[in-house]
């Protein structure tokens, strides 16, 4: 019998504000990634790749929306992003 060791996906939300999450295994589209939050937990589909470290959209994100990481503002969306949306420099 095989030894089979599943990876959970999960990703790091540090202030209640932030409405991005940081990826902390590499995700592939489609992957459900457990985030948790200071009370409680959910799943959300990543709807891209996404690298280790790097953010995506914890709620849908509007054009010129704040981008909040860490409880302050890291920039503004350039595009309306999804829940589970990539954000990185070519969007913010």
């Amino acid at each position: 019998m095989e030894n089979v060791v599943v990876q959970q996906k999960r990703a790091l939300v540090i202030d209640e504000s932030d409405n991005v999450a940081i990826a902390l295994n590499d995700l592939k589209k489609g992957d459900e990634c457990l985030v948790r939050y200071k009370d409680g937990e959910e799943y959300v589909e990543v709807l891209e790749d996404i690298s280790f470290g790097h953010k995506f959209a914890l709620v849908d994100i509007g054009i010129d929306e704040s981008v909040l990481k860490y409880g302050e503002e890291i920039g503004k969306m350039k595009l309306f992003i999804k829940k589970g949306g990539y954000i990185h420099n070519h969007n913010m």
